[in-house]
């Protein structure tokens, strides 16, 4: 059996978190006059609130959890989910979300809808509803259940014995190589020895129907302001539980350069760049696919952007962005470098034992967390509120697009106030009973994958059209109402078509199998969807009837920008892609110390954005401008940019 580690004390400190969040819920939900007020919190929320709902929206325990996993199997490039994430963000804060607050949306359909037709606005609304309720909020239930029942152990969860060897062991008893942890071939190699997780289904089963009653209770009754409430408080919980979690670790290996020395003799795992034909994080990927799928989560990802609308002032909205910004730069160090620490802790302290990587979060607060203190108990509350946080945004989000966008449109146009609130509520009971039962029924709490990796794979299908349709019927004039609805539904079936053709002819062109693998990556996948995507966009607006009226809700008249401010910003971006890419030629071939081009990458980038800002707003003398350009967001925002252009190069 396994040992409980949550005692008297934890089991306090847990459950007390999670009824103070209910009760913090159910107050904020006092007062849902209009649906106004039930679907954007009154459009009132402050810059704190937006920064971190956004945090605590994304965040989930895929992130805490799945993210160490993942820093324990495959290694530091993982980070790649975090630094490029900042590229998303800005393209919201400066390119889209100016548009939306403009044009006063209550869902990012609704400006599909202006700026194409009926047809896109409704595939969006589909194409989002499956994303949040089926894809993203399955696992979320999915991977909080099975690490309470892992920590309970007991009758909650047992180990079956397999065979005697260590699971990160090859056959004759050496450390498997890092590239082989987590792969397909190491997975199959370290299933010959180890003790299997069975974790037990009706344990599992309350946990799921606990989180999604508890998320659901003050979601339905108080709309986005209790979500937001309540996430502001769950992201203080999670980072205070992962920085307490990454601190305790890295006491035990001596800390960050222990770590780092450790690792520079051994697997290697503290590096962002992995061979092309890596089977999961590919360098090729990551900075070209998972680029895109980032523009396309942070910018048209209603469950995101939703929070942005809620807010008091533009300024206030931009603020909630880089402040989330910064927040996120934190989980490489916490969640991901803790991972790969615990690595090389298991190596020493559980040398015979089988550590599954989404198991390596439970497994490392056994090891490192003093029992009987309530820390194991805080812990949780910070990972089972990063669940919460996530759930009730993605079901408030879901509802608002049905509500919207079906109900409101489509079924019942004279719906009053209180029959759009009620629809929601409807909504959001339907979709979180629907996640609750798919948990159980479908997905396997004894599953050993890769699981954070999995569900950006099954999202990756749905998304690279209705990025192509956001951004060229942004930033391009002559963009048609059949082009947009054509490239949504064209990148699905591309998805499945490249895919498809790939892993059945590569086999023709060793050269390319060579580079890129036995199969397409999903990254990969994304950018080839993407070229065909923009083509059939292209090709479809210059074969299809114009209208004019749609052709001005675009960035350039939205905005007050001109064609020219646009030229200059696209021109800016190109020299900058190219002087990064120059910088990491160097490093590869040792011209330039990985140092020395992330002093130089960051200087660039900050220099770009201070110049961009123009003159400060402090005043006449060049103090005041300058202190005026400190108080600007955009300054900061330059500062966040260059702090992860820095820290691309540092792990290069």
């Amino acid at each position: 059996m396994s040992e409980n580690v949550l005692t008297t004390p934890d089991l306090i400190v847990f459950f007390g978190s999670l009824a103070a969040v209910l009760a913090i819920g159910l107050w904020a939900s006092r007062r849902e006059e209009t649906s106004e007020d039930f679907f954007l919190a009154g459009r009132n929320t402050p810059w704190w609130g937006v920064a971190g709902s956004i945090f605590g929206s994304n965040v989930s325990a895929n992130h805490m959890v799945g993210m160490m996993g993942i820093g324990f199997s495959v290694g530091f490039a993982q980070a790649h989910f975090e630094l490029g994430a900042i590229v998303g963000l800005m393209l919201l804060c400066y390119g889209f979300l100016p548009v939306y607050r403009r044009l006063k949306v209550y869902t990012l359909s609704h400006y599909l809808g202006a700026r194409y037709d009926e047809r896109s606005r409704l595939s969006y609304s589909l194409i989002m509803v499956v994303l949040m309720a089926v894809i993203q909020m399955v696992p979320a239930l999915y991977i909080g259940s099975r690490s309470v029942c892992v920590l309970l152990g007991g009758d909650a969860v047992s180990r079956v014995a397999v065979t005697a060897a260590a699971e990160t062991r090859g056959p004759s008893g050496s450390v498997l190589p890092a590239e082989t942890v987590g792969s397909p071939t190491g997975q199959e190699q370290s299933r010959q020895g180890r003790a299997k997780l069975n974790v037990n289904p009706f344990y599992y089963a309350f946990f799921v129907i606990a989180l999604a009653a508890v998320s659901a209770s003050y979601t339905i009754w108080g709309g986005l302001k209790a979500v937001i409430w309540t996430d502001v408080i769950q992201s203080v919980l999670l980072l205070g539980a992962g920085i307490l979690l990454a601190f305790l670790t890295f006491s035990q290996i001596g800390g960050w350069d222990s770590m780092m020395a450790l690792d520079r003799q051994g697997a290697g795992k503290m590096h962002l760049y992995l061979p092309a034909s890596h089977p999961e994080l590919p360098w090729t990927g990551v900075l070209t696919g998972l680029m895109a799928l980032h523009c396309f989560y942070w910018g048209t990802n209603q469950f995101i952007v939703q929070r942005t609308l809620s807010a008091r002032s533009d300024l206030e909205a931009r603020w909630g962005i880089v402040v989330a910004g910064f927040l996120k730069m934190l989980i490489p160090f916490f969640a991901i470098g803790t991972g790969v620490a615990a690595f090389y802790l298991f190596q020493t302290r559980l040398p015979d034992r089988t550590i599954a990587p989404d198991t390596a979060f439970t497994e490392l607060v056994k090891l490192v967390i003093p029992l009987g203190t309530g820390v194991v108990g805080l812990i949780m509350a910070g990972v089972i509120g990063a669940i919460l946080s996530s759930i009730d945004s993605m079901m408030n989000s879901a509802a608002t697009l049905v509500a919207v966008d079906v109900y409101k449109r489509h079924l019942n146009p004279k719906a009053d106030e209180r029959r759009m609130i009620l629809v929601g509520r409807l909504c959001i009971l339907f979709f979180v009973v629907l996640a609750a039962l798919m948990a159980i029924f479908v997905l396997d709490p004894n599953s050993e994958e890769n699981f954070f990796l999995q569900i950006v794979q099954y999202g990756s299908y749905l998304m690279p059209g209705l990025l192509v349709a956001f951004l060229m019927g942004m930033f391009w004039r002559r963009s048609t109402p059949a082009a947009g609805f054509a490239t949504i539904l064209g990148g699905i079936f591309y998805s499945w078509l490249v895919e498809f053709a790939y892993n059945s002819y590569h086999l023709s062109h060793p050269g390319v199998s060579h580079t890129f693998g036995s199969e397409l990556n999903f990254f990969h996948r994304v950018v080839l969807v993407i070229l065909l995507c923009a083509a059939t966009q292209v090709l479809v607006s210059w074969t299809s009837r114009r209208d004019p009226d749609k052709e001005k809700l675009v960035w350039t008249d939205l905005t007050g920008h001109s064609s020219r401010d646009l030229s200059r910003i696209a021109f800016g971006l190109l020299v900058s892609i190219a002087w990064f890419a120059l910088l990491g030629w160097w490093v590869y071939r040792e011209t330039l110390s990985p140092v020395a081009a992330a002093w130089l990458g960051a200087i660039w980038t900050l220099a770009l954005f201070w110049v961009g800002m123009g003159k400060g707003k402090g005043g006449p003398t060049a103090f005041q401008g300058m202190i005026g350009k400190l108080r600007d967001d955009r300054f900061w925002a330059g500062v966040l940019c260059a702090s992860a252009v820095f820290l691309m190069y540092v792990f290069f």
